[in-house]
């Protein structure tokens, strides 16, 4: 929990650097404009809400969100949206979001509304179940100078739709912009191999010695099924999509 504070303090002064004080424009009157932006992104079961970054400030949650998490938009507040993520998704989280933080800061000023972010992760509902929904983020305000005002934030419940749990940043390009799929982000956050267990270590570290899984599971004195579901773990955990993609990763990071 303290270990998340930290993350969660790290993450409003990233979202400060792309933020800017709030404009004299009454929130309440752009509400209709949101719910219409909102129509880009719905498919299936949603709920959208409009984030202040410069003082992470969720300023709007639209009455659906009670229907997908049983919440009600009142007590939809900054703390109490990142205590629902998923423990095992927040390091994910938390490292994505300081990707799209580097990636707008990037974009010039007559960008920063032609990209909307796009990623899923776990969210508990009201009754302690957790449904991967899917986030979809794009700058509705901003200043001449390139300073965010407002992002208008979609989730959409995709529980049905996906089964892995492997966490994919993109970006999508709007008017013309080319999109970005599968981002690789720094890592900032993610402990990776701390993460994995002593058998997934090993399974790991012989896996980068060109062993195959049944190779594995005969040196390990177990099934390869139970192989095969230990790799198959590990590529989870640690944000990889392949083998090759674990091997280059763990000789980066120097853990073989």
């Amino acid at each position: 929990m303290n270990e998340n504070k930290l993350l969660i303090n790290d993450l409003q002064r990233r979202w400060a650097e792309i933020g800017a004080q709030k404009s004299s424009y009454d929130l309440q009157l752009e509400i209709e404009l949101y719910r219409r932006m909102f129509s880009i992104f719905q498919v299936g079961n949603s709920f959208f809400m409009i984030f202040n970054p410069i003082d992470s400030n969720i300023e709007y949650v639209s009455p659906n969100l009670e229907k997908v998490l049983g919440y009600s938009p009142d007590e939809f507040k900054l703390n109490f949206w990142l205590n629902c993520i998923h423990p095992d998704d927040f390091p994910y989280f938390s490292d994505i979001e300081d990707t799209v933080v580097d990636f707008k800061l990037s974009l010039p000023p007559d960008k920063l509304m032609k990209y909307k972010s796009r990623y899923d992760y776990r969210l508990k509902k009201s009754d302690g179940k957790y449904i991967r929904l899917m986030q979809q983020s794009i700058t509705v305000q901003s200043t001449p100078e390139g300073e965010i005002i407002r992002n208008l934030v979609v989730y959409t419940d995709i529980s049905h739709l996906k089964t892995n749990t492997k966490i994919s940043l993109s970006f999508i390009g709007l008017d013309g912009e080319p999109s970005y799929f599968d981002v690789k982000t720094k890592g900032k956050y993610i402990q990776a191999e701390e993460n994995l267990t002593l058998r997934e270590k090993e399974i790991m570290k012989l896996l980068s010695q060109n062993y195959t899984s049944p190779e594995i599971a005969e040196i390990l004195n177990i099934s390869k099924y139970t192989v095969d579901t230990h790799r198959k773990h590990i590529l989870s955990k640690t944000g990889t999509h392949n083998t090759l993609d674990l091997v280059l990763l763990a000789i980066d990071k120097g853990w073989v």
